[in-house]
């Protein structure tokens, strides 16, 4: 009977293993999806300015962080410590984070050198959402931007008027095209399940190569 118990007693202990590790994740990832998600929903089902829709939702990530590190600080000291907690923790976290993905792409997640320029005139809930997803995917490569009509010609590829690729009436490109040649497919999969996930298009097609096209829709 206890030799038959054994592998019973494995299953359990790592199905609770695994489903600690999944709890931790999805903690993890719930500050960065209440920002993305909830400022692509703001300006995309509700209209919002996308500066004021990523103000809104960067502070409910705020909350969110601070509520964590509260608790932890408890857990440790038996002492609320929301406000302190949300000074001098949760604020920089969150600032800091917005601000360098709104105007830093690393060199090493371009294709070419130019496409770091083009960063800052894409639209920044597109950027604040690539950002968020070069966290868990630091190899991710970006191959296109924005693109003038002469590009297509360059490319070989007949000319596309409605491309969010071009930039659009309130100022900014709204595309970006993203590497999957060469990639683990379980990785493209699950790359283009989370910018679904946070309310953009996608379309994986091949123009000069296999790739996956993101876009958030021009309100």
């Amino acid at each position: 009977m206890p030799i038959a118990r054994f592998p019973n007693l494995s299953r359990r202990r790592w199905s609770r293993l695994a489903w600690r590790v999944l709890t931790v994740a999805a903690l993890a990832a719930l500050p960065f999806a209440v920002l993305v998600r909830g400022s692509v929903m703001l300006y995309a089902s509700y209209g919002w300015p996308s500066w004021l829709a990523l103000l809104l939702a960067g502070t409910a990530m705020l909350l969110v962080i601070a509520a964590y590190g509260a608790w932890l600080v408890r857990r440790l000291t038996g002492r609320m410590r929301l406000v302190l907690v949300t000074k001098w923790v949760a604020a920089p976290l969150v600032v800091g984070f917005c601000g360098h993905a709104l105007l830093f792409l690393s060199r090493a997640n371009v294709q070419a050198g130019p496409l770091q320029s083009e960063y800052h005139a894409t639209h920044p809930l597109l950027r604040i959402a690539l950002s968020t997803v070069i966290l868990a995917n630091g190899d991710l490569v970006v191959t296109d931007l924005s693109r003038i009509h002469a590009d297509y010609a360059r490319m070989g590829l007949p000319a596309f008027d409605a491309t969010l690729h071009y930039p659009q009436r309130d100022g900014w490109v709204h595309a970006v095209d993203l590497r999957t040649s060469g990639r683990n497919e379980i990785a493209n999969r699950l790359v283009q399940l989370y910018f679904r996930l946070m309310g953009f298009r996608t379309l994986r097609h091949v123009g000069t190569a296999d790739h996956l096209h993101v876009e958030l829709p021009v309100r």
